[in-house]
């Protein structure tokens, strides 16, 4: 009997990406987070280089956390390649955000350069967000 052939990777749909974030809307361990204002895919390039935005404003200092993984492979057919065949190779992958989630937390620094360096990892995002912080902060 043949078997199928095994893919390293889970063949997904699309899916649909309504509604609020059910989980990961709360900080969990740092001060300051980036919150997301709305649905979006969010590709690996986009979290790393938010995440060397992010450090190389805080000279290293601090601990960051980032809270979402790229798990869903972006597959994509070749140029001029007609329909069918099956479906095409993996191009890239992304992590699907609802609003609500929030996608970096920062912790150790003041909050002059928290605010500064979460703004220029908003701005490698492909979505509006908003930074936040805890309700029991105190300077």
């Amino acid at each position: 009997m043949l078997q199928p052939k095994r893919t390293r990777y889970r063949k997904m749909h699309k899916g649909r990406m309504k509604g609020n974030s059910s989980r990961g809307y709360e900080l969990s361990f740092g001060s300051f987070g980036l919150k997301a204002l709305e649905s979006a895919w969010v590709t690996n390039r986009q979290i790393e280089s938010a995440r060397i935005a992010l450090t190389r404003h805080m000279k290293r200092e601090g601990k960051v956390w980032i809270k979402i993984f790229p798990d869903k492979v972006i597959t994509k057919k070749p140029q001029e390649v007609r329909m069918g065949k099956g479906k095409g190779a993996p191009d890239h992958w992304v992590a699907v955000v609802h609003p609500g989630r929030i996608l970096f937390e920062i912790e150790g620094v003041s909050a002059e350069i928290a605010a500064e360096s979460l703004r220029l990892a908003a701005q490698k995002l492909s979505m509006p967000t908003k930074i936040i912080t805890r309700r029991d902060y105190q300077e």
